[in-house]
């Protein structure tokens, strides 16, 4: 049995960082409240900062503890948070409960063997390694333990299928193109002075220093560009992450001391604000995402809707959704092919070619479409919750 009419959605997610999770649990609200559901995007807010940008749907910031330790601790803490939280019954009012990670995706696991909730939907971004077995368990008890299950790729989708008998609802991602659109709007020449960026091309890498991200390599493909396009530069940004990247970050920052490459060539932002994301986009030559994992990329979509070329992974999910003429390919695990294509991206005709095709690609992905995908699971959830 389905209920009918406006839902009361519960979207939580595992922090308000803007990594990529994050973006889609707020854009999948505000296309929910756009559609007259009543959604609600919660998360633990260990910086009682609120969420990176403000949204246009309800959101609610969960009180985070301090806390001790390893990135188990971390995620127990969390968890706790959010169970503390929803011991709230008034806070407990939703026709559905959604979590779209393992720290909220067990806090529900365990509201509903409490019998405190009904059910719960899981939406698998992507399934990481970990190397705290503990962490891993805790991971796939997040996903097991769900009721419903949606993927935002093809590859994922086809992934909890062989790998775990899990049936996913494919929901896909979108891209708010009245946002990242390719007209200029008057900040780009501030924001790149700020930045100091001043010489051509610049290769935009976004996801910050991590080994996922395949950050190490891009820095070695860039310093092979460098050989060829000496006035070049390359801008990576963000970063902002609730996991431990000491490790491969301390790995990064020693090749780059080591590099003889000119000061100034590599400008590590940090965290952008989102009113800048777009203009970042515009000011920059091409993106360079190599990832060696990625639950969907949107950074890629995001950076096609701006008019920019994209260097991405010939792998899934990538392939899925792109094709030969959409960006120019890489091996992430070749610095040599990362080189070559960063090059080639930037060549005429192929970057005006693909300056063009990047916001047809684009408009093919938007959020109201992801949104009503995820309708038929809510209704059926929310009966079981009022049964």
């Amino acid at each position: 049995m389905n209920i009918t009419g406006p839902l009361r959605i519960a979207i939580l997610t595992h922090s308000t960082n803007p990594r990529g999770g994050v973006v889609h649990a707020l854009a999948l609200g505000e296309a929910l409240t756009a559609l007259g559901h009543d959604a609600v995007v919660h998360a633990p807010d260990a910086k009682a900062a609120g969420f990176f940008r403000k949204a246009r749907c309800e959101t609610a910031c969960v009180p985070a503890s301090p806390f001790e330790g390893d990135i188990f601790g971390m995620v127990e803490t969390r968890i706790a948070d959010y169970l503390r939280y929803f011991g709230d019954h008034a806070r407990r009012r939703f026709d559905v409960f959604h979590a779209h990670d393992g720290i909220s995706g067990n806090a529900l696991a365990t509201l509903r063997r409490e019998r405190l909730i009904a059910s719960f939907a899981r939406t698998v971004h992507h399934v990481d390694s970990f190397e705290d077995p503990r962490v891993a368990a805790l991971q796939a008890r997040s996903i097991h333990g769900a009721d419903r299950h949606f993927a935002v790729s093809e590859h994922w989708r086809r992934k909890l299928d062989r790998d775990m008998g899990i049936a996913a609802t494919m929901v896909g991602n979108g891209v708010d193109t009245t946002f990242f659109q390719p007209e200029k709007d008057g900040t780009e020449s501030g924001l790149a002075r700020r930045l100091g960026l001043g010489r051509e091309p610049v290769f935009l890498s976004v996801g910050g220093v991590e080994e996922r991200k395949n950050t190490l390599r891009i820095l070695q493909a860039f310093s092979q560009v460098q050989t060829i396009l000496s006035d070049s530069q390359l801008v990576l940004a963000g970063g902002a992450s609730v996991l431990d990247h000491a490790a491969y970050q301390a790995e990064f920052r020693l090749a780059l001391d080591q590099s003889r490459m000119l000061p100034g060539s590599v400008v590590l932002t940090g965290p952008i604000p989102q009113a800048e994301m777009a203009a970042l986009y515009r000011i920059s030559s091409a993106l360079a995402f190599p990832s060696l994992k990625e639950g969907f990329g949107l950074a890629v979509i995001e950076a096609m809707a701006c008019g920019i070329p994209v260097i991405a992974s010939h792998i899934p999910p990538f392939t899925d959704y792109l094709t030969d003429g959409d960006v120019v390919w890489c091996d992430p695990m070749s610095t040599g092919s990362i080189a070559d294509a960063m090059i080639a991206a930037i060549r005429s005709p192929q970057r005006e070619r693909l300056a063009k095709r990047g916001p047809v690609v684009a408009a093919r992905h938007n959020w109201a479409d992801t949104a009503r995908a995820h309708l038929p699971v809510y209704r059926t959830l929310g009966a079981r919750q009022h049964a």
